[in-house]
Formats: structure tokens, sequence, C-alpha cells
């Protein structure tokens, strides 16, 4: 039976979202190793979000919804926006509602209490509504996920079991035979951390919402495919293919073994370095997910006048945006800033902090600024705002 280590209080700083440990600690011994319960853990877990709003940002047609019910064995997945007759009804369903923290600040404010991983691997801020009885069925992640409960209460049940067969002919990858080893009943502030390919089932005891914090896991396909993509429009192989060695064939249709081998020796040219892996990286995970718009900023400021409202007010980051930095380079929502290096320090700390007092906004800052509030990357407001 598997064992999970308490919360304790061995290492400094604590983060209270850990029970007591510290980032340091918490990398080391349960990242992607183990799992970690945390009662109370987010005592203000409950105001990030209602149900009312839940069931708003549900029927909205920018955000990615799905409704999932359960009868006898046969699932359903309706998928969104949901109409509001989706969401009432009696029997057990769910309504999950992904990426609540590019509508509500303080899913964003939630999201950003796991800042001790790398931008990179966070994910976003996922919202699910489930009536008594209701859940997602037993299953596994391929990433690491923090739930936590804001209202009522959900008992999970989890396994660290190596046996995964999936049930056919359903509209979810629902394993076969869930072997719960740990239950918990988590009450509103409870936390519960998840390693990749731990098996898990929630079940709602009541109407409850739960919130999930999750991250980026991509396939190695994914990666090779996606740099393959990138790496086309950035090598350079001059020249046009030529054979002066041809032979005559009788066999016209037949790919001859010499041009198998000229073309496999021009490939053998492709080269690439960390350098552009690095390049890559910054493009690819900055790059905004595809149903992600951004609104550029009703009755804009002049430049003049943005830089004077920049230094009142400070500036942040829209809830959206996508900002990662590498050595003298920042990346924002898929593209390279050109960056005066006067002005990377304080990009990055952008980056990181996700904003920027206005004390700190000079003028040059706020022309390096300027493009992206006309984009609507960030805003005239303090964090929070």
């Amino acid at each position: 039976m598997t064992t999970l280590t308490p919360a304790d209080a061995t290492s400094t700083p604590p983060l209270a979202c850990l029970g007591g440990l510290s980032a340091v600690a918490f990398m080391a011994s349960h990242w992607q190793k183990k799992p970690l319960f945390v009662p109370a853990a987010v005592p203000d877990a409950a105001g990030v979000i209602d149900r009312e709003t839940l069931f708003e940002l549900a029927q909205h047609p920018d955000a990615q919804t799905r409704r999932i019910a359960c009868k006898g064995d046969d699932w359903t997945v309706d998928h969104g926006p949901l109409r509001p007759r989706q969401l009432s009804g009696k029997g057990p369903w769910t309504v999950l509602v992904q990426g609540i923290n590019h509508f509500l600040p303080g899913a964003d404010a939630l999201l950003r209490r796991f800042a001790f991983i790398p931008y990179t691997r966070l994910d976003d801020v996922m919202a699910s509504f489930a009536t008594a009885g209701g859940g997602v069925g037993p299953h596994y992640d391929s990433y690491d996920v923090f739930l936590i409960q804001a209202h009522g209460t959900r008992r999970w049940q989890i396994s660290g079991q190596a046996d995964r067969a999936l049930r056919p002919g359903q509209p979810l990858k629902l394993m076969t035979d869930l072997r719960a080893e740990q239950s918990f009943d988590c009450r509103p502030g409870d936390l519960l951390y998840l390693p990749p390919g731990y098996a898990h089932e929630g079940v709602a005891l009541d109407d409850c919402i739960t919130l999930s914090v999750g991250f980026r896991a991509p396939t190695h396909q994914e990666l090779a495919r996606e740099f393959l993509f990138w790496l086309a429009d950035r090598i350079d192989l001059p020249g046009f293919y030529a054979d002066p060695d041809l032979n005559a064939t009788t066999s016209p249709a037949r790919v001859d073994e010499g041009l198998i081998g000229r073309v496999a020796a021009l490939l053998q040219n492709i080269r690439w370095d960390d350098a552009m892996v690095a390049a890559f990286l910054g493009h690819y995970l900055s790059e905004p997910k595809p149903h992600v718009l951004f609104d550029a900023p009703d009755d804009a400021l002049g430049a003049a006048a943005f830089a004077r409202a920049a230094q009142r007010h400070g500036v942040a980051l829209d809830l959206q945006t996508l900002m990662l930095h590498h050595g003298e380079q920042v990346y924002c929502n898929g593209e390279a800033l050109m960056v005066e290096p006067a002005l990377l320090a304080a990009l990055c700390d952008l980056a990181d902090r996700r904003f920027v007092e206005g004390e700190r906004v000079d003028r040059a800052l706020a022309e390096q600024l300027y493009p992206l509030y006309l984009a609507g990357h960030l805003h005239l407001a303090r964090p929070g705002n």
C-alpha cells in the first residue's frame, strides 16, 4: 500500500500551499515521484470561483468546456459552449471549464502560487462542478496536477498501480480497474498533488467545485514535429538538385538509388545546436493556444500618454499572455522581441513577476512596452486589477 508523506516543516522557507514544505523540498521528494495531501492548504480557494460564475463561463464562446454524465456504464460528453438547460437536471453530472485563469484574476493568482515550477511547464487552472455522485470516472493523467477543493466535498481514491488498461468503446479514457490504495474526503481548501500516471477517481459527495492546476507535458512526437516545422523556415541549403552522372534507364518509374543517395547526403547538411533549440522552445512554449484571442484597447492611448500612464499605474501582463526569457532573448505570445540590452533585466522581471511597478517604468521601457499594449498583450494596471 502506498503511504503519503505528510507535509512537514523541515525545510525553509515554507510554502502554505505545500503545508510547510519548501519548494526545494517538494520538488526533491514529491515532484513526479509521489502524492502529497495537504489539509487546508488553500483556505481562500472558495473565493476563486462560485457556481454562478462557473456556469457563466461554461456558456462563454471562448471557454473550453465539457459536460460529462454517466448512466450505468454509459458515459456521455458534450462540448461547449453549453446551453442553460445543460447546466441543470437530475442525476450525477459534471461540467469542466478549462483555463479559468484566462478569465478570472483570482484563478490566475492561484496559478502563480505554483510559480516555483517554470512557466514552461505550468499550464492552466480548470474548474469542475459536479452534482452528488458526479465525476469523470477512474483515469490517470500524463501530467502533474494539484487538485484543490473550492466548495463542497469530493472523495478522491488514488492508486499507484501499474495496470492502466482502458475500457473500450467509451468517449473518455477510463481505466478498467482502479484498485484504490488511499482515499481522501477533500473539503474546501484541501489540496492533493498527484504525479503523472497516478490513477485516481474523484466523486462528489454533494454539489462541489474542484480546481485543478495542470501542467504541460508534450509528447516526444509533438516536440519533434513542432521543432521540424519551426526548423523548416530557418534552414539554408543553397543550390539546386543536380545529377551529371545520371545513367539512361529502361525503368523510368523507378526511384533510382543515386537519387536516394544524393538527397540523403544533402539532408545530412541540416544541423542544429542548443541555441536553436532554445529559440524554438521560446517561440513554441510561449505560443498561445489556438482559441486564445487578444483584444486591442478601446481608445488606445498615444505613445506619450501611455508612458505617463504606465509611470502612474504600472503595467501587468494580460491574463492570457505567455512571456518567457532565455539568455538575452525574450519571447511574448510566440514572438521574439527585439530588446535593447539595457532593458533586458526589466523585461525578464516582467516575464517572471507578470507586472512592473510604475516607478520602474522609464521612457525607454515604455517605448518597448507600447506595441504590446496596442496588441492587448499587457495593460495599465497593478497586479490583481
